[in-house]
């Protein structure tokens, strides 16, 4: 194999051997720990930089690095691996994101502080099964990576998290194993139904499925529906959303971060690498109640914003309504809308995973959470990261020129001239109320800004907030 062939690989397994060699350290080599952990992510990391640089991107479309070499032969599986112009700028959000979030670590450890190994062995083993669900070109092998992210996930929040942390980590993992299993259910329809064009047999092979029919119309929605509640829980689209603000208000920092940065994504990556090029027919039926439903999730998450106190539980809710706006791009079911939908997705991963980071930093020097205890008055005593935290709000509200902005817009004009086939006067419905959720967006954060960041600092926190 060549050096190509293996530059996924080591991208994606790197993370899940760091965590096997901090699973066999002794106890309470914390600092060695640490150090073996951001060595992992920053490996990690810098192969996927490495990918970026010679990735062609004259040739996009096309699947690079590619390799793919037998598995398991008795059900047809395959480890078939690669990046396109779609799944690059996911991989490398994901090892970017999870690196950041290993330094964030090293000075800032949530409670239990005692149980170093765990967490970063889980922060390790969580990437591999974010880096591998976007780099997957097998159903199953897809399957595999979507389903390890889940217990990690689990444990950093019912371990690590706060309040009901317990609660809110049941929820997670009950709300995506129920979406899991229909989308299991899914994948395995389309095998019994596909003809594999190499050697007439079945397949998971997800470009060989592509062009098939899979015995008509009625079946591909049926399948189809089993695919939409397994991303789209994960998405979350409302109104499958309610496990979102609860995981993102008791999970860690980190947690939130990789939470909003990646996870997410998975949900929506599921529908442009599986769901539309798979199930092309059943999709133009489905796309007029998608870019429904991601309309009222931008403006039921702006909605909610608006009457939230707590800081992480607002940025919680407005992934709800970002995600909207990358759900109405993929539902218009054109080349600009699935732009629309990458751009969205690496913008809102960056900001709210900032976001995030801001406000777990915030709860470091106030201990509290709760928007009208801290403010009015960040700006006057902590001015660097009020500054911060000033920028990034809005750039999550999308002022022009910054990142939130071009994905929301172009997902707009997209909704604008639909694919062929779908209702032009419905969709252009769906833009003039997603431009409403705009305006609410820009409502709701320059509130926050207002509430947390101007002013004058309250009396309790003219000394030191710590």
């Amino acid at each position: 194999m060549t050096f190509d062939q293996w530059l996924l690989s080591l991208v994606v397994f790197l993370p899940l051997v760091g965590a096997g060699v901090i699973a066999a350290m002794p106890k309470g080599q914390h600092a060695l720990v640490r150090l073996v952990a951001l060595i992992a992510s920053g490996a990690a990391l810098v192969f996927g930089i490495v990918a970026l640089v010679r990735f062609d991107f004259h040739a996009s479309r096309t699947f690079q690095f590619s390799v793919n070499t037998r598995w398991i032969d008795s059900i047809g599986a395959r480890y078939h691996m690669g990046v396109d112009g779609i799944a690059l700028p996911l991989l490398v959000l994901t090892v970017a994101l999870t690196f950041l979030c290993v330094v964030y670590s090293q000075k800032i450890m949530p409670k239990p502080q005692d149980k170093v190994k765990g967490f970063f062995a889980l922060i390790l083993l969580l990437e591999t099964g974010m880096a591998g669900t976007f780099t997957s070109l097998d159903l199953v092998l897809f399957f595999v990576f979507w389903e390890m992210v889940l217990v990690p996930m689990y444990f950093i929040i019912a371990i690590w998290g706060s309040e009901r942390k317990e609660y809110s980590a049941i929820k997670f993992f009950l709300y995506t194993l129920f979406g899991s299993v229909f989308m299991l259910l899914g994948f395995l329809a389309m095998y019994f139904r596909s003809v594999d064009p190499v050697t007439g047999g079945h397949t998971f092979d997800m470009i060989r499925l592509q062009g098939q029919h899979f015995g008509g119309i009625g079946f591909q929605n049926l399948v189809f529906l089993g695919l939409f509640l397994g991303f789209a829980i994960k998405v979350p689209m409302w109104p499958f959303h309610t496990w979102l603000p609860d995981a993102h208000g008791d999970a860690p920092t980190v947690g939130s971060v990789l939470l909003a940065g990646i996870l997410l994504k998975m949900g929506a990556y599921g529908f442009i690498r599986i769901a539309l090029p798979l199930l092309p027919r059943a999709a133009k039926d489905w796309a007029p109640y998608i870019g429904g439903l991601a309309v009222i999730s931008i403006l039921y998450g702006a909605l909610c914003c608006l009457a939230q106190k707590d800081i992480k539980r607002l940025i919680a809710f407005s992934s709800v309504g970002h995600m909207g706006f990358v759900m109405l791009g993929i539902s218009t079911l054109t080349d600009k809308g699935i732009n629309a939908a990458v751009f969205g997705m690496v913008a809102h991963g960056v900001i709210t995973g900032m976001l995030f980071f801001l406000a777990g930093s915030l709860y470091e020097r106030y201990h509290t959470r709760q928007i009208d205890d801290i403010g009015p008055g960040v700006l006057q005593k902590i001015p660097r990261m009020g500054a911060i935290f000033v920028f990034v709000a809005i750039a999550s509200l999308g002022l022009p020129g910054l990142a939130g902005f071009w994905g929301e817009v172009i997902a707009l004009l997209a909704a604008f001239n639909p694919a062929p086939g779908l209702s032009s006067s419905l969709f252009r419905s769906y833009m003039v109320l997603g431009g409403i959720g705009t305006i609410l967006t820009a409502g709701y954060m320059l509130w926050l800004i207002q509430r947390l960041n101007l002013g004058v600092v309250r009396e309790k926190w003219a000394s030191d907030p710590s």
